[in-house]
């Protein structure tokens, strides 16, 4: 399914209720650029065989929410751009992603600039190699769980908060040690 709605950019919305996912292992890119994008339910996905989920929503900006409360991410290795340019999306429920085996998470949110708050406390870095940029430009973010994020010296993290405010960035200081901010 990698790149199967790629720069449909007149889609506003579209049923994919009835998609049979079961073997599909790459949906890479799988929304990308569908800006004119609204509405997407994909409650009846099955994604325990997907590893690669980056760019799937890079540029959907005018999409204000996502479910994913029955996604598995289980085998997922690579996020990396994956809500790149969700402009609109007010709020993120990602506490049942599982990240243990991600490796990149380089720009997974940047200029998602309607987030106020983001809870990633659940997720697991510890195989992850780069978050560059991963929340830059979100400028109205004010509250970022990253609490329980391992980075170890190999791991990329240059830009990772450029255009975040400076509350945030006290914030981040203050709740993780192991966070160099530029």
């Amino acid at each position: 399914m990698s790149l199967m709605f790629n720069l449909c950019y007149n889609l506003k919305n579209i049923n994919i209720s009835n998609f049979k996912t079961d073997n599909v292992t790459n949906m890479a890119g799988m929304f990308n650029g569908c800006i004119s994008l609204t509405d997407l339910n994909f409650s009846n996905f099955n994604t325990d065989n997907v590893t690669d989920m980056k760019c799937m929503f890079n540029g959907c900006k005018k999409l204000k929410e996502l479910n994913f409360s029955n996604f598995n991410t289980n085998n997922v290795t690579d996020m990396g751009a994956m809500f790149r340019e969700c402009l609109s999306l007010k709020e993120l429920n990602l506490s049942n992603f599982n990240t243990s085996k991600v490796t990149k998470m380089f720009r997974m949110f940047p200029e998602c600039s309607s987030l106020k708050e983001l809870n990633l406390s659940s997720f697991n870095t510890n195989n992850i190699t780069d978050m560059a940029c991963m929340f830059s430009r979100c400028s109205s973010l004010k509250e970022l769980n990253i609490s329980n994020f391992n980075i170890n010296a190999k791991t990329l993290i240059y830009s990772m908060f450029d255009g975040c405010s400076e509350e945030l960035k006290s914030k981040i200081k203050k709740q993780n040690k192991n966070i160099k901010i530029e």
